[in-house]
């Protein structure tokens, strides 16, 4: 099965395969890995002007080791899973500390480094050293799943340990670069999560799924809760010289290190609203409400824009944690996509 599965998926890449995405362009295992970390649950489409912009800035290990996060957060911000940008950076940390800024090549080391697993360490050193590595990513476990007839939920560790070792047994000997990314290929392109394109898939004649009809069904999607809803108010502070006010997120957790407004709980606005403003206060207008998905949650936002009479910053948040924004003469910083649409609609010129 492995030379039948192997040369008929190559015989499909040939002829209708990506070739040209920019990371393709490169065998260096830093520019493989900065879009094997972007690709992480995000559309092709969608990584490449990320991908060229972050390259752009961060060439090498060493730049981005040594960049301030907040340039990395800020190139970063609109792609989500923001803790992605952050492992990138400790990671290219660690490989300077420990490895002398040589990108590691083995296994065991590759893993070792935040934010790689073992399928995005697979996927580098097949791509950046030759080696020979399965990985298994989405669109992989979509494909096999599919193909196989695997009912059950792909994140469970028997179907996944079941997954890793029918991965490993289709590798074929020869062209693995070319393999790997047409396995994902396959999976991005035809063996899509709804109205897979059958008819074009060199696997369709073995395909269990396909046989059976069972398309819809696989891969099985994970039993949900009900996603939980957070209601905030945004406070958007907004000085006289037209800056506004934002706070340096903590560290790690929901947007980490990003910069924000203060937030203010839905149920007890007012008193909230005296403790962060003790300034004379000229004008509140409320702002549209908007929403934001969370892998774990929904967040409910109502901006409240508060123009202030004075300009001196409210003594809230930790010293060096707040600080006054200018949309045109700030320098660039990493921001929630909330909060940097907020800003781009309240942008106007200074009151008062």
């Amino acid at each position: 099965m492995s030379h039948s599965w192997s040369a008929r998926l190559l015989q499909w890449y040939d002829r209708a395969g990506r070739k040209n995405l920019p990371w393709q362009q490169r065998t260096d295992a830093y520019a493989i890995w900065v879009a094997e970390t972007m690709l992480q649950q995000t559309q092709v489409a969608t990584v490449i002007p990320y991908f060229e912009r972050f390259i752009a800035q961060f060439p090498d290990i060493k730049t981005l080791a040594t960049a301030e996060q907040d340039h990395v957060l800020h190139l970063w911000s609109g792609l989500g899973f923001y803790a992605r940008a952050r492992n990138l950076q400790a990671a290219a940390k660690q490989i300077m500390a420990e490895h002398n800024g040589v990108f590691p090549q083995d296994q065991r080391a590759l893993e070792a480094l935040p934010g790689i697993g073992r399928s995005t360490a697979g996927a580098i050193r097949v791509q950046a050293f030759a080696q020979r590595a399965p990985i298994l990513d989405g669109n992989v476990k979509r494909v096999l799943t599919r193909f196989y007839g695997i009912t059950e939920w792909p994140g469970t560790r028997k179907i996944e340990t079941q997954l890793w070792a029918k991965a490993t047994a289709l590798l074929p000997h020869k062209r693995l670069r070319d393999y790997t990314q047409a396995v994902m290929d396959l999976g991005a392109l035809l063996c899509t999560r709804s109205r897979p394109h059958c008819a074009a898939c060199p696997l369709a004649t073995d395909c269990i799924a396909k046989r059976d009809s069972l398309q819809a069904q696989i891969p099985a999607r994970k039993p949900k809760p009900t996603k939980p809803v957070r209601d905030i108010v945004f406070l958007i502070l907004r000085n006289p010289a037209g800056e506004v006010l934002l706070h340096r997120r903590p560290p790690t957790g929901v947007w980490g290190g990003l910069w924000s407004f203060p937030e203010l709980a839905a149920d007890r606005l007012q008193e909230d609203l005296a403790e962060h403003t003790p300034q004379p206060i000229s004008k509140l207008d409320w702002l549209p409400a908007g929403t934001h998905e969370f892998s774990h949650f929904r967040l409910r936002y109502r901006p409240l824009l508060v123009r202030l009479a004075e300009t001196d910053a409210p003594a809230t948040g930790e010293p060096g944690g707040h600080i006054w924004y200018s949309h045109t003469l700030s320098p660039p910083l990493g921001l929630p996509a909330p909060v940097a649409k907020i800003l781009q609609q309240i942008q106007a010129p200074p009151h008062g």
